[in-house]
């Protein structure tokens, strides 16, 4: 039974599909004062981009590898190792975090739906950003079609 405080969350969700989609929000949503945190980051692309708009911006990915290359790659930004369903080791970079990015693979077939929509939840729940921007083909169709009901 659903009680007086669940699905009360202010966060927007964004889905888009594929990185030009994924990317093209930066410009319109990341303000200077925004405190970004992206999952998934792979070797810092859109982490760059994020910091281009805004000097509060942490990249993360599951692959020490990837965080390896990436710090390699982009030596002024911050890496960390994280993997995104773990979304309380995100408390522990002790920000509060008003934008979330994620670029997960293997989230945007339908088969990973339910899982996505839990990750979100997750997100909004846990770190209450204002805007948590997901690449999902999957959810972005399946949001195209939904509507709220309002009696």
């Amino acid at each position: 039974m659903a009680n007086d405080h669940q699905f009360k969350l202010k966060t927007r969700y964004i889905a888009t599909r594929g990185v030009d989609e994924y990317r093209a929000t930066i410009a319109e949503i990341v303000t200077p004062d925004d405190v970004v945190l992206e999952l998934g980051c792979e070797w810092g692309t859109t982490t760059r981009l994020l910091a281009q708009r805004t000097d509060q911006v942490i990249g993360t990915d599951v692959s020490a590898e990837c965080i390896r290359r990436a710090r390699e790659m982009h030596p002024q930004l911050r890496f960390e190792v994280l993997d995104a369903f773990d979304v309380l080791a995100a408390l522990s970079f002790g920000q509060k975090f008003s934008k979330v990015y994620i670029d997960l693979s293997g989230i945007s077939g339908y088969r990973s739906l339910l899982d996505t929509i839990a990750l979100l939840t997750m997100y909004a729940t846990v770190l209450r950003p204002e805007i948590i921007v997901v690449k999902s083909g999957s959810l972005k169709q399946f949001a195209a079609h939904c509507e709220a009901w309002k009696s």
